[in-house]
């Protein structure tokens, strides 16, 4: 345990970082989850509708990642390659129709 008073203080504010990048990870992954099951979706069942689910729920993923990125709270590049994943899982539905 540190003794000097500053060093306390960086303890505190870790422990606050930690626990905020872990929710913002935590919604990202939730947010990848959501979007792969709309695509699982469109791809059983190729309508409109699915289609307009599947690009709403990528607009949302595809900005949280970025802000995510953009706060620290993940790196640039695996920024891009969950973006990239979700492209990948988008192509593969659109092009199977």
């Amino acid at each position: 345990m540190a003794n000097i008073k500053s060093a306390k203080k960086r303890i505190q504010i870790a422990e606050r970082n930690r626990l905020h990048n872990r929710s913002y990870k935590s919604a990202v992954k939730t947010l990848i989850k959501s979007y792969l099951e709309a695509v699982d979706t469109y791809k059983a069942n190729p309508t409109p509708e699915a289609l307009e689910a599947v690009n709403a729920k990528q607009s949302l993923a595809y900005s949280k990642i970025d802000r995510a990125v953009k706060r620290g709270v993940l790196h640039g590049n695996t920024g891009a390659r969950r973006k990239a994943k979700l492209a990948v899982a988008y192509n593969k539905a659109t092009a199977a129709k």
